[in-house]
């Protein structure tokens, strides 16, 4: 997992309540065990019309937001089904930060794991950043995470809150087997403690 530390993007203006999983990554497209390769389809139904072509007033086929990679967007996101396929469409796609007052926990919860920062912010404050982001290129936002402020384009710093272990583990780009082989060396010696301890164990495994 790819190290989150300071990010100076270009950020997508978003202004929908409830964006469900579904919307972020609809349900054919989670026949794949891969984590590459779905950003093609993040937010399929928004993002094209039904002959296949793009949908040029959605947002993500405007530039300079076709290059974001901070989303800002309303209450609720990420609800819907508990799909990890959501945030491995948004990583593909580029995005690394999502902004919003509220999220769906399992969605949250997912995004971390995977190397996405989501932030929760109020909703007059995630209005404030969707204004600086309509101004486009030249208005980039910082996300500091070891500070744990948004810095708006004008110099403003906006501070947010995150768990100090998540904090950690993105700033370190950990993810569960990561973390869990920081700590090989002394799995290997329990292991090797065990084997000789109790000789039975591996005879039994080889059986």
């Amino acid at each position: 997992m790819d190290k989150f530390t300071t990010l100076t993007a270009i950020a997508a203006p978003l202004p929908e309540a409830n964006i469900d999983t579904d919307k972020i990554i609809p349900a054919r497209f989670l026949k794949t065990t891969k984590r590459t390769g779905l950003g093609v389809h993040a937010f399929d139904s928004m993002r094209y019309r039904e002959d296949g072509s793009e949908n040029p007033d959605f947002v993500l086929n405007r530039e300079p937001y076709r290059n974001a990679q901070i989303l800002i967007s309303h209450e609720n996101f990420g609800c819907g089904s508990s799909r990890e396929h959501a945030p491995w469409a948004l990583l593909d796609f580029g995005l690394r930060c999502v902004i919003a007052p509220s999220f769906a926990d399992i969605f949250f919860n997912n995004s971390f794991k995977n190397g996405i920062l989501p932030i929760r912010l109020p909703r007059e404050v995630c209005d404030t950043l969707m204004e600086d982001a309509a101004q486009g290129a030249n208005s980039r936002l910082t996300v500091d995470l070891a500070r744990q402020v948004v810095i708006r384009p004008d110099g403003t710093e906006v501070p947010f809150e995150v768990d100090r272990l998540r904090k950690h583990l993105l700033l370190e780009g950990l993810d569960d087997i990561g973390q869990t082989l920081q700590q090989e060396q002394s799995i290997a010696a329990f292991e090797a403690k065990r084997a000789k301890d109790e000789p039975w164990r591996t005879i039994i495994a080889l059986d």
